[in-house]
């Protein structure tokens, strides 16, 4: 291909498909590929990329499964409009495609925490099996958790299982990936870790006596309460905000 009419960088770096993926999913989101555009043939865009045809179709298969392509077989590769066939994939990789999370994305994770995670707790308080509540117990006391934000994490794993409910439990593993890498956001803070250990107690008396609106409401007010610490925290320190441990 052309100095000219080159639409892409070459990769050099290790595991190269990722680097690929990457440079493609910001070139359409940020719109320098069009909707319905077809991309060049493979062969031009494997050159360009100075890779072979075979970690390009590695890449290209995973931006399918996001939706940000089409790949016809005979035809060739077309941009899809990612906000009518993207899903939860594609979401994380615009949470990490920088370095810094933004805000709009951040306020899009919280909103949607704040929905579906007290009616999760509520399903658990009222379903939750003997087990479960012991589990829960033991997640509370954090005797194999020294860290809060693993504590955390772990108590809403169990209510999420207590549930009964598959996708309460899927969605939540999504979440807690992003709160792995983001929790220093909110941990960091000793007034924040002893306000979570006091919901934790709360949050388990609830469910252990069944009492499904309380454990609702508990799971509510505490989700309101960090999204209002995290936004302040953001608000100070944007520019110092990473993932993979972020600033401690």
């Amino acid at each position: 291909m052309q100095a000219e009419k080159q639409i892409l960088d070459p990769v050099v770096k290790s595991r190269l498909h990722e680097g690929i993926v990457r440079q493609i999913q910001r070139k359409i989101i940020a719109g320098e590929f069009a909707i319905g555009q077809k991309l060049p043939p493979e062969r031009e865009v494997a050159a360009s990329l100075n890779v072979n045809r075979a970690t390009l179709r590695e890449a290209l298969k995973k931006l399918e499964m996001q939706g940000l392509v089409e790949i016809r077989h005979g035809d060739g590769i077309y941009v899809r409009n990612y906000l009518e066939s993207g899903n939860l994939e594609l979401f994380r990789a615009m949470i990490y495609m920088n370095d810094v999370i933004s805000i709009d994305l951040l306020k899009d994770i919280l909103d949607i925490r704040k929905i579906i995670v007290p009616e999760m707790a509520e399903a658990a308080a009222n379903r939750r099996s003997e087990s479960e509540l012991h589990k829960l117990e033991e997640a509370v006391a954090g005797a194999n958790t020294p860290s809060m934000l693993e504590r955390d994490l772990l108590v809403h794993h169990i209510i999420a299982l207590a549930s009964g409910n598959m996708f309460y439990t899927f969605i939540l593993n999504f979440f807690n990936q992003l709160f792995r890498d983001y929790g220093y956001l909110y941990f960091s803070s000793a007034e924040n870790q002893e306000r979570s250990a006091k919901f934790h107690r709360d949050i388990f008396r609830a469910i252990k006596t069944r009492q499904g609106e309380k454990a609702k409401k508990i799971m509510r007010v505490v989700l309101e309460y960090t999204e209002q610490r995290i936004y302040e925290y953001y608000n100070d320190n944007a520019s110092g905000l990473v993932h993979n441990g972020g600033v401690q």
